[in-house]
């Protein structure tokens, strides 16, 4: 049986980040996560319901976080769902949670006196993969100067068989 196990959620962070250290050395943190639904009831009144889903972000990932995060940051999380379970005084219990593979922080940069500013400081794209260990950077993204100076660059060449 066919089985996929992924999560996207959209939220705003519920406290601030408290970064920790395995012994190994590995940065790990858990943030909470407020997620709004807007829908309407029978009724035909609009309701917003929240959900709060615990987040645990790894090494790089986890670093950014409480290097540039703070209560109320908005952020886009991808990862998986794991379930932890445990006993307490004779009781079991369970927990689960989304296991962050990909974090995106979302929303403006403080402190920017004007967008085209905010541009200029933009470095090209890349993302962090847990899956590779190793940052994967977008060579397609223009050089700074042209990209300051208003001139288009050009394309990138097709090489493409049809």
């Amino acid at each position: 049986m066919a089985s996929f196990n992924r999560v996207i959620l959209l939220g705003n962070l519920t406290r601030d980040v408290e970064i920790k250290y395995t012994p190994s050395g590995l940065a790990v943190t858990e943030v909470g996560l407020a997620v709004s639904d807007r829908r309407k009831n029978q009724a035909g009144e609009w309701i917003e319901e929240t959900v709060f889903v615990d987040v645990t972000l790894w090494g790089r990932q986890a670093e950014v976080a409480s290097e540039y995060l703070s209560k109320g940051s908005p952020i886009l999380v991808e990862g998986r769902l794991k379930l932890d379970t445990w006993e307490t005084d004779g009781q079991k219990r369970s927990k689960l949670r989304v296991v962050g593979e990909r974090m995106q922080m979302v929303g403006s940069r403080g402190g920017s006196a004007s967008p085209q500013a905010a541009k200029a400081r933009e470095p090209a794209s890349y993302d962090e993969s847990e899956y590779s260990g190793r940052a994967t950077y977008d060579d397609t993204a223009p050089p700074r100067a042209a990209a300051s100076s208003g001139q288009a660059a050009p394309p990138p060449e097709d090489n493409l068989p049809f």
